[in-house]
């Protein structure tokens, strides 16, 4: 069985907005974020703009583990099109609600697989690699956002595939799932069934994924 862990080494940044606090992630998702300089400096790294400074504990933690298990990482990059105001700064990204209502026109993914045989499993010198790949995602971002050439602005480098969301695709889906949803709730026994297929369907996954473990 084919598996992957989805990690996202920039941990979190939190801003104030009024009185509520927005948790961020550290990947291309918000506006241009505040640098947090001191942490880079103070292990001699690099200082990254558009991304924040990679946090090393968890992914060297998911590398030791998993390590006999993969064959690769994917480095994913992504950038959101349309998010430069008048003045070329950037905005904040896209919700999943303005995205489908087509205020961002595209969303950009950049894919690097890196052979597991690439990655040094001594933490220093793996904290000293992560900053490294996040040293190249930072200027593909400042490629993406504020490069000089028109031709190279929003958009990453290399070949790429185009890959549009249609109603084809997506209709038949959203129709069949929510009609059984709705059918079920419908009902006393169906809501009851529902609770229950959800309850005991997480716990027999991660019984599982426990044992496959």
């Amino acid at each position: 069985m084919r598996a992957a862990l989805l990690l996202i080494a920039s941990g979190h940044l939190v801003k104030e907005q009024g009185r509520r606090e927005e948790v961020v992630s550290g990947v291309a998702s918000a506006s241009v974020l505040p640098p947090r300089p001191a942490l880079a400096l103070l292990a001699g790294l690099a200082v990254l703009r558009h991304v924040l400074t990679p946090k090393i504990k968890a992914t060297h933690v998911a590398f030791d583990s998993l390590k006999n298990y993969l064959d690769a990482i994917y480095d994913v990059t992504v950038a959101f099109e349309g998010t430069m105001d008048d003045r070329g700064q950037r905005t904040e990204a896209p919700s999943m609600a303005e995205f489908l209502c087509k205020e961002c026109p595209k969303i950009h993914i950049h894919v690097d697989r890196i052979d597991k045989g690439d990655v040094p499993e001594e933490r220093v010198s793996m904290r000293r690699w992560l900053h490294e790949r996040f040293e190249i995602k930072d200027r593909l971002l400042i490629e993406f956002y504020d490069s000089a050439d028109p031709e190279r602005r929003s958009r990453f480098p290399g070949k790429s595939v185009t890959s549009r969301l249609s109603l084809r695709k997506t209709l038949p889906s959203l129709l069949v799932l929510g009609g059984l949803t709705a059918g079920m709730l419908m009902t006393e026994s169906g809501r009851r069934l529902y609770v229950r297929t959800w309850v005991f369907g997480s716990l027999v996954g991660c019984l599982w994924v426990s044992i496959k473990a």
